[in-house]
């Protein structure tokens, strides 16, 4: 005989809120960093294996998806830093009204927006 008990409250009856939100994008983000220091490995280890190897990579680099990987790295890489030196302000007692938790998450994301636009138009420029 099933009964039915009632279930407690769980991830559908939360609204996402832009702290939730950024610290799972700040986890993520560290993973994509994990991941995509493997990219700058083989980019290392092509280097040291000639000219040959070095090109073959640059090749796949300069190919669309690989401007995407290098685009998401980027994204990732300064989005994880800005992030970080959030909680880092955080650890040292700055900011951590509700007010300024929120302002200060939305100068995270308006600066990763600006400075991996700027590296992005230094590049291709």
């Amino acid at each position: 005989m099933a009964r039915t008990r009632p279930l407690s409250p769980h991830l559908q009856v939360y609204r996402p809120q832009l702290t939730s939100m950024m610290s799972i994008a700040h986890r993520a983000s560290g993973i994509v960093l994990t991941t995509g220091t493997l990219v700058l490995a083989a980019w290392l280890v092509a280097l040291a294996l000639g000219a040959e190897s070095y090109a073959l990579l640059a090749g796949l680099l300069a190919h669309p998806l690989g401007q995407f990987v290098l685009f998401g790295y980027s994204v990732a890489l300064i989005y994880h830093a800005l992030n970080g030196l959030r909680h880092l302000g955080w650890d040292f007692g700055y900011g951590l009204t509700l007010s300024e938790v929120y302002r200060n998450g939305h100068m995270v994301l308006f600066l990763t927006l600006v400075l991996t636009a700027g590296l992005w138009l230094t590049v291709l420029l």
